[in-house]
């Protein structure tokens, strides 16, 4: 297994060879490498298994930076850079000529953030180029927010994760374009369309097929447990059709009486949607360890940050129940 430690120069020195380190953000652990080697973003999408037509994430560590990798910067990039950096944005731009094809899958914008983990910003100070990272887990898997999790996944294909405890926001970074001076969601996120919209004035999503790889975090399915996953928005009304102990519960603050108590996370059982957002993937990996038959998961509100949570939730579902009243086991 991967060496777990909180050594910067262990990881600098692994980083600057051209190998892969699992680093810890705000939102999810990444596993880092030259953002300008072709060598080591090659072993990102093979130790992680990712499609090469998917794009990465370059992280920088100041905001001076970003200049230095794309083309040009619309207003609207430099308000919200200025309001969220560090944070968990990333922001869509023309890629400059430093930023190689293997970074954007041969696309012309790349995406580029400044995490807010003072860990991983000291590291990116120490580094002579900056890092691309997506998350440091298996492909389509369920994201990681702690170095533990990262260990259990990929931690026979890495040498080093750099231990930064328990991600602060618990999901991934919120992915914005521009049209024009539009800001454009590509991925939701912690920062909501609310959030951005009163720095820019206007914002939209983006209407393109999900299917198009235009940025990170566009696949229909993802963040997903190896055990089957039913998203209803009704957990009451459903004829459950399995054993009750081979059922696990996902739901947003209360508990249910379908299967026992221990097999059910209530993501906040005050009801707060930050909360739920920091403890989704912890949930996730614990309920996908029981060797369940069926994960139930439950929409949290669709509003402010849970918008970003149901996101997850219906790309990890292998079935989203509507009004149907019973649940069939995959």
């Amino acid at each position: 297994m991967a060496i777990i430690g909180k050594n910067l120069e262990t990881a600098c020195e692994l980083l600057i060879a051209g190998g892969v380190v699992a680093i810890p953000t705000e939102t999810v652990y990444g596993l880092a490498g030259n953002a300008l080697s072709e060598e080591a973003v090659d072993k990102i999408y093979t130790t992680k298994n990712r499609p090469k037509n998917n794009p990465l994430i370059v992280h920088i560590s100041d905001i001076n930076y970003l200049q230095e990798y794309v083309k040009s910067i619309p207003l609207a990039a430099v308000k919200l850079s200025e309001k969220f950096w560090p944070g968990p944005l990333t922001m869509l731009l023309p890629k400059g000529s430093p930023v190689i094809d293997g970074v954007t899958a041969g696309l012309p914008n790349v995406a580029v953030r400044m995490p807010a983990h003072p860990l991983t910003l000291e590291l990116l100070n120490m580094l002579p180029f900056p890092l691309a990272a997506p998350s440091a887990n298996p492909y389509g898997y369920i994201s990681p927010t702690t170095a533990r999790h990262v260990n259990k996944q990929l931690g026979d294909k890495i040498k080093y994760i750099l231990d930064g405890g328990p991600c602060r926001e618990g999901i991934e970074s919120t992915i914005v374009g521009f049209d024009d001076e539009m800001a454009v969601i590509y991925r939701k996120g912690v920062i909501t369309p609310d959030d951005i919209k009163k720095v820019t004035g206007s914002v939209k999503f983006n209407q393109n097929p999900e299917h198009k790889h235009i940025t990170s975090g566009m696949s229909p399915s993802h963040y997903s447990p190896k055990t089957s996953v039913c998203l209803t928005g009704d957990i009451n009304n459903l004829n459950i059709t399995l054993p009750s102990e081979n059922i696990g519960l996902l739901t947003f603050k209360n508990t249910f009486p379908i299967t026992s108590r221990r097999k059910q996370i209530a993501l906040s059982p005050k009801g707060d949607l930050a909360e739920a957002a920091k403890n989704l993937y912890e949930a996730l990996h614990k309920l996908d360890s029981m060797h369940l038959d069926l994960i139930i998961a439950e929409y949290v509100p669709d509003e402010g940050i849970g918008i970003a949570i149901n996101d997850r939730l219906i790309r990890a579902a292998h079935k989203i129940i509507a009004e149907e009243n019973h649940i069939n086991k995959k």
